[in-house]
């Protein structure tokens, strides 16, 4: 039987396996993820549909927007918010380098945030144009799924269209988490943190990861005051130990009061604010407290239990190397299977599945030397692994090469802000295992590095690359002296 396929409300007819479906290819979700994927899919000559809530600055279960979290509520606005954040230090600076500024500095945050406002809504009519380019129809409203090849769409208006597609492709992302407390409803998540009013006098950050330490970075860039809370002894926890520690010494140094080993165990409104309960019988005021306590899968509404796709305890979609479900004509990319839950690794996936699926070509996203950074102020990036990890999975030696100094710059401005470099190297074969930097400009530096690692590159390699100086980045090319040597199995030492 021949297969008929809806194209804007008239039947085409092909010859593909006897089946009629209205899309070749239907996703939900029209995230980083989501879009690649469409796009690539498209692009190999897929009929594809896509749909997505209608657009939000700060997401719910029934709103949302074309391009997710990362270009509406996540990297890209929070990058904005950082890099407006970093100017209230560089100015202090510039007064050692000549420059006359007045010793009030006034800060406008109602002109940042519509700047943000202004360039989220620009990249989200660029996705859009993106999808309509690649000839993939986008609906506007909340999908799921109602059998294998069966999805519905419940309009804003909540009428509801019913899809059939060969293939299904889940790419609904996550969700910030906010943990069960008393007074939880007070807090605010990295959502409404990007879309305030006003700007905090005194913000409460509860989490210890890249979200908390970034948002505790950005308020008290621009004058906010801040206290930190975290479970661990450090913050950033799963990255390297030693550049931990630089990051909590940097936080500290910028004025951010950090409370480690601590949990918010109640929020209480008063006149005067929000009252912060710890589990250590201290209290205090603020007028935000932010909960970033991590992100959970959003697949809550999308009926997978009920059609047999599997899941885990946390809600993700599970998926083999292929991003396939247990289901045949379900996939699933990006944060919602919760692997590793970066913008350009849900990319990836989404590239993979469009190759795998439509393009002919077995294609799985290869997780080894993902960079990443952490947008603190200064921020730390990170390629390969840690000291930690190198130590844990190699059979030899590790040897660990360092390099901390006070940049160029600050030698000039008085800050006293160290950056620190570090190289992990396998003893018996001179292959790089992992790159991590602490200081200004370090993704710019990483990102360069990663392309080394990827290759495989060896110290040997590193050790004849002619640096270029001046410049922070050619102290990666320099590091000739080992720090330490740290036998198999054995415990990371450090410097600090």
């Amino acid at each position: 039987m021949a297969r008929k396929m809806l194209v804007d409300g008239e039947l085409n007819q092909t010859n593909k396996e006897g089946a009629e479906y209205d899309f070749d290819l239907f996703v939900i979700g029209a995230g980083s993820g989501g879009v690649r994927a469409a796009r690539f899919s498209a692009n190999y000559g897929a009929k594809v549909g896509i749909c997505e809530l209608p657009f939000h600055p700060i997401s719910s279960e029934v709103i949302g927007g074309v391009g997710g979290t990362c270009v509406i509520r996540g990297c890209v606005p929070k990058k904005i918010l950082v890099y407006g954040a970093t100017f209230g230090g560089e100015i202090e600076d510039a007064r050692n380098y000549g420059w006359e500024v007045n010793e009030k500095l006034d800060f406008n945050w109602k002109k940042l945030l519509q700047k943000k406002t202004d360039e989220i809504n620009r990249l989200n009519g660029i996705y859009k144009r993106l999808l309509s380019n690649a000839s993939v129809k986008l609906l506007e409203g909340e999908g799921k799924i109602v059998g294998p090849n069966k999805v519905e769409v419940t309009q804003p208006d909540g009428t509801k269209l019913s899809y059939s597609a060969k293939h299904i492709l889940i790419a609904t992302g996550s969700r910030a988490h906010r943990p069960p407390i008393p007074g939880q409803e007070l807090a605010i998540t990295s959502d409404e943190a990007l879309s305030l009013d006003d700007l905090p006098k005194h913000a409460v950050v509860f989490g210890g990861g890249y979200i908390a330490v970034e948002f505790a970075s950005i308020w008290r860039g621009l004058g906010a005051t801040v206290d930190l809370f975290y479970r661990k002894e450090l913050p950033l926890r799963g990255f390297d130990d030693e550049m931990r520690a630089v990051v909590a010494r940097n936080l500290e140094g910028r004025g951010i009061k950090l409370h480690p080993q601590t949990n918010l165990t109640e929020l209480v409104k008063t006149d005067n604010g929000i009252k912060v309960i710890t589990d250590h019988g201290g209290e205090l005021i603020a007028d935000v407290v932010l909960f970033a306590t991590g992100r959970l899968p959003n697949t809550k509404r999308l009926n997978l239990e009920a059609v047999g796709v599997e899941i885990d305890k946390t809600g993700a979609v599970k998926v083999d190397e292929y991003s396939h479900t247990n289901i045949p004509s379900i996939w699933a990319v990006g944060d919602v299977t919760n692997r590793m839950n970066l913008t350009p690794v849900a990319l990836m996936e989404g590239t993979c599945f469009a190759k795998t699926v439509f393009g002919g070509e077995s294609s799985k996203p290869d997780y080894r030397n993902i960079p990443c950074a952490v947008f603190s102020i200064p921020p730390l990036s990170i390629v390969g692994l840690s000291e930690e990890e190198a130590i844990e999975q190699v059979n030899g030696d590790v040897l660990v090469f360092t390099s901390t100094f006070n940049p160029m710059k600050n030698t000039v401005s008085g800050r006293q802000e160290k950056t620190i470099m570090k190289l992990v190297v396998d003893a018996e074969t001179d292959k790089v295992l992992g790159a991590s930097m602490c200081g200004p400009d370090a993704p710019e530096i990483m990102q360069g590095i990663a392309v080394a690692l990827k290759c495989g590159a060896t110290k040997a390699q590193f050790d004849s690359t002619v640096g270029i100086h001046p410049s922070a980045a050619e102290e990666f090319v320099t590091m000739r002296s080992v720090s330490r040597r740290v036998t198999a199995r054995g415990k990371a030492k450090t410097n600090l």
